[in-house]
């Protein structure tokens, strides 16, 4: 048991003592029945005999009351409450509260307690003599009214200006006046208590009747003292901290009585009550305001007062450390350097890096006196702050950079003070190159971090010219960039914004100026590294290239056959396309795809010119044309299936565009779009078409087409049949040729020569394939007449070659439109390069000959037994190919000849193999007249070298 104790001596002692605060602490640990009994006896002590002092320990006791914050830390007190609670509870001493006070366990334990020191203050009111307890009174009553009674159920916390404000404030009035308690101590306890005056806060309210009871002593008080303190705060006597605190309680409780008034359901006596003493307060303030503006801060007091929060840790002190940050005036100087270099570890965040990073930007900039050595040692320790941060962090800092100063970063001001800074990216990025690999990217990237702030656009290009340049490295340093997100900083904002800044820098360093075309590779994948990031281990990394932004900078500008990027834009477009396939989300929408589609279209419809165009406007190859077909179907596919994505107007409104763009192009882009548009436009093809071929109506019309006149049926159908390989079977379905005609089907055939030998110089490798297998298709349904002539023939050959008639005709078909290509009417319809291009289709024709040939031989149905070898029959092939090559050798220029010559050793090379794999199928006298055929043919054969070559090869046989 706790032993009895005089309570007279124990309020002596903590009177004498000036231990108010400690009385409260203590008091406030009791538990609640005995905590309001050893109030009542405070109070009855207090009401006995009371003297000045007594007065002005209990108006100290009500003020801690109201400061008082539970401190779970303290160990004496925890001990304390332990103690008390354990052997106090049950004691029946204080078994039962006093009568007047009613517990209610839903009110915070306070609220009673101040209301008992209310009716304590009402008992001793006539023994409060002297100006300075009737200030303390009334600010003690207005602030236990304003905090406990009239404040929101959820206050909010007022700005750290603010309260910096209010701490400068009270500390200045206390070191203005010699009388207070606090004036001689040190200025880190001045502000712990500042602290504690002015951040009053509670968890519940006082009731209703102790409220109003409180505003009816209020209005008595400034009833019966108001004069006398107005004379007392007007005499000019100065500041004492009681008159300063009058004041400003009385002007906070005057704005929330306004607001309680204003909001709150009272009654008509309450609310008279209330009216009545918000009148009373706003005369007393209105001629005692000078105080408050009086009240004069000692210079730089703020300053330190911030300093000495942040040194301590005090409350809200990461808030002290923006405003630390952000004071220009309190920049540099000595106590402010020391605070941050003592405190470095406090400053480990992004806002707070930024701010400093500006405050010394703004102060070295304006302050030509702030020493150098200072600026560069803020500068070490911002950035050494900067390195602290994680990676997420970072970035915050580099979008502010960006934001405030753009792409030349610090740089853009600090640039005298970042000695070495060449040096450092020279380092880092030596060091890059040499050590590519994903062991060494976390301290690759924070390197780069480092950089990246103090100057990007220097930092970002190297590393963008890096990696197109430099082999291998361009995933390991896409890795590195896309580490920062923030580079996704875009310079110009508007309706029309310009773009990223990773854009931007890969624009102006890389872009139009490769090289080779391995750095060209390179950049293709750097773009599909920054557009789908590949996560590495422990480092957060984000896209920093969207496929729309992709498609609207570096494909969209430059889908001219003049312009030299034309293919590696193309191949940005099929990678970003085949990328991004299968994202939920319908991105394609956002780069307006119609306009895309157009362009596309613009791009085939050059080829239809191709050969007109001068060389210089020819960036794109003929095998060019087969990319773009695909892209243009790849991207319709894509379209069509998210057609619901747009609305039905907007969709055919954007159908009735794109054809009346196809309209001014050729024909056959418009052809290719046939499904596009099904279902809203017929499909328009020359006049000519409809001679002959049965089209419905229903789904073609005809339009008058310039170059297509009488007789150019067959033309528009052959061009028809290029565009793809199920329009092809279509239009020969729709065909009217009779087969029953002798004279039709010759006419035919002679047209289909004539036709072939216009569209062959425009087909790309892949239409020439079409038009390939359309031409064995008419063969099969003997629509096609080809007769074999015999003059590459000695004997009449007794074999059985009608497995291989369709490659003869083909061969002689060939032959016959090079003779008609090399004949003087066509000789200077193209130029070399038009040449060189139907040469490498030949070629590939005749190679797929070969194939097929080797085909039918090895496999076909004639090779099922020794009798039926048609080993002799391949030979006689092989010979005449080879003669049909050596024939179109001579009607064209050497220069041209090459990839022909290469294929007549490869017939050579075919002959060769069967001949000596077969030894039966050939007497000597047949082998050697055979040898001296070739020969003969060989002989005809310029430039020397080949002639030599082709008949030394034949002499092996």
């Amino acid at each position: 048991m706790i032993p009895a104790i005089n309570h007279t001596v124990l309020f002596e002692l903590l009177k004498s003592l000036e231990a108010s605060g400690l009385f409260i602490q203590l008091l406030l640990a009791l538990p609640t029945a005995v905590c309001r009994a050893e109030l009542e006896r405070f109070l009855e002590h207090m009401a006995v005999d009371t003297s000045s002092k007594d007065v002005a320990f209990f108006l100290d006791v009500w003020w801690e009351m109201m400061k008082h914050k539970d401190d779970q830390q303290d160990p004496l007190l925890s001990q304390f409450r332990t103690m008390a609670h354990k052997y106090l509870s049950s004691s029946d001493e204080f078994s039962h509260p006093p009568k007047r006070f009613k517990s209610d366990p839903d009110v915070c334990p306070t609220m009673p307690l101040l209301a008992m020191l209310l009716a304590g203050l009402k008992q001793i009111r006539s023994r409060i003599l002297c100006p300075g307890m009737k200030c303390c009174t009334l600010a003690n009553l207005a602030d236990m009214l304003s905090v406990f009674a009239l404040a929101e159920d959820d206050p909010q916390e007022v700005s750290a200006t603010v309260y910096l404000d209010k701490l400068a404030t009270v500390i200045s009035v206390w070191n203005s006046d010699a009388r207070n308690p606090y004036h001689q101590q040190a200025l880190a306890e001045k502000v712990k208590e500042a602290e504690r005056d002015i951040s009053l806060t509670s968890l519940a309210r006082l009731p209703s009747e102790t409220t109003f009871v409180g505003f009816e002593f209020l209005r008595g008080l400034l009833r019966d003292w108001g004069e006398e303190l107005q004379a007392m705060l007007g005499s000019g006597q100065g500041t004492s901290y009681d008159s300063y605190r009058l004041c400003d309680s009385l002007t906070s409780f005057s704005q929330n009585l306004k607001l309680f008034l204003a909001t709150s359901s009272l009654s008509k006596e309450e609310r008279q009550v209330g009216s009545e003493l918000a009148e009373c307060v706003g005369a007393f303030l209105k001629s005692t305001n000078r105080v408050l503006g009086k009240k004069g801060f000692e210079k730089d007091i703020a300053a330190s007062i911030a300093m000495a929060i942040i040194e301590q840790k005090m409350d809200r002190h990461m808030e002290m450390c923006y405003i630390f940050a952000s004071e220009r005036k309190w920049a540099f100087s000595d106590a402010w350097l020391a605070c941050l270099v003592n405190n470095r570890a406090l400053f480990r965040e992004p806002g707070l890096v930024l701010k400093l990073l500006e405050t010394v930007t703004d102060v070295s900039t304006a302050d030509e006196a702030v020493p150098e050595a200072q600026v560069k040692q803020v500068i070490a320790l911002t950035l050494e702050c900067y390195a602290h941060l994680s990676l997420p962090d970072k970035n915050k800092v580099l979008s502010g950079v960006l934001l405030s100063w753009g792409r030349k970063g610090l740089s853009e001001k600090l640039l005298a003070h970042l000695e070495g800074f060449q040096e450092d990216l020279n380092t880092t990025f030596n060091q890059l190159a040499q050590s590519a690999s994903e062991q060494g990217l976390a301290k690759a990237v924070a390197s780069v971090a480092r950089l990246v702030i103090l100057h990007p656009e220097v930092t970002v290009k190297k590393l963008c010219g890096m990696a197109v340049v430099n082999l291998g490295t361009h995933r390991f340093l896409a890795q590195i960039l896309t580490a920062f997100p923030a580079l996704r900083f875009t310079e110009e904002q508007g309706p029309d914004p310009s773009p990223t800044f990773v854009v931007s820098c890969l624009k102006e360093t890389v872009w139009t100026k490769f090289s080779t075309p391995r750095e060209e590779k390179q950049f293709l994948e750097l773009l599909s590294c920054l557009a789908s990031p590949a996560k590495p281990q422990g480092i957060p990394v984000a896209a920093l290239l969207e496929p729309d932004e992709v498609l609207k900078e570096f494909v969209l500008p430059f889908l001219m056959l003049d312009v030299r990027e034309v293919d590696l834009s193309l191949r940005i477009l099929i990678q970003t396309l085949e990328a991004h396939a299968c994202l939920e989300d319908y991105w394609l929408q956002t780069c307006s795809p119609f306009p895309l589609i157009v362009s596309l279209c613009q791009l085939l419809d050059g080829f239809s010119k191709y050969w007109q165009l001068p060389r210089e406007k020819r960036c794109l190859p003929p095998d060019g044309k087969d990319l773009v077909i695909h892209i243009l179907e790849l991207l319709c596919e894509v379209v069509l299936a998210n057609a619901e994505t747009f609305s039905p107007d907007t969709w055919v409104k954007s159908l009735s565009w794109l054809h009346r763009k196809l309209e001014q192009l050729d024909w056959t882009v418009g052809l290719r779009l046939k499904g596009f548009f099904q279902g809203h436009f017929k499909c328009e093809v020359p006049a000519t078409l409809f001679e002959i071929c049965k089209l419905s109506e229903d789904e073609w019309t005809s339009q008058a087409h310039p170059g297509y006149g009488p007789g150019t049926g067959l033309l528009a159908w052959m061009e028809s049949c290029c565009t793809s390989s199920g329009i092809s079977e279509r239009m020969l379905a729709l065909l009217v040729v009779d087969v029953g005609n002798p004279e039709e089907v010759r006419l035919f055939s002679k047209g289909f020569l004539v036709a072939l030998v216009q569209v062959m110089p425009w087909c790309s490798p892949q239409e020439w394939q079409c038009l390939n297998q359309l031409t064995r298709r008419l063969l099969e349904k003997q629509l096609l007449h080809v007769p074999y002539s015999l003059e590459y023939i000695q004997f009449v050959p007794l074999l059985n070659l009608k497995p291989f008639a369709q490659e003869l005709q083909l061969s002689v078909l060939l032959l016959r439109a090079f003779q008609f290509l090399c004949s003087q009417s066509c000789r200077n319809w193209l130029p070399l390069e038009g040449w060189s291009h139907v040469v490498r289709l030949l070629c590939n024709s005749l190679t797929g000959l070969l194939d097929s040939v080797r085909l039918i031989q090895s496999v076909g149905p004639w090779a099922q037994g020794q009798e039926q070898d048609l080993s002799q029959e391949a030979l006689f092939f092989y010979t005449q190919v080879f003669c049909h090559v050596l024939h179109i050798m001579a009607m064209l220029h050497q220069e041209l000849c090459e990839p022909l010559y290469v294929l007549a050793l490869e017939i050579l090379t075919c002959y060769e193999t069967l001949s000596k794999t077969n030894p039966s199928v050939s007497s000597l006298l047949q082998k050697v007249n055979e040898q001296r055929f070739l020969k003969s043919i060989a002989e005809n054969i310029t430039p020397e070298e080949r002639r030599q070559t082709l008949l030394q090869k034949i002499s092996s046989f």
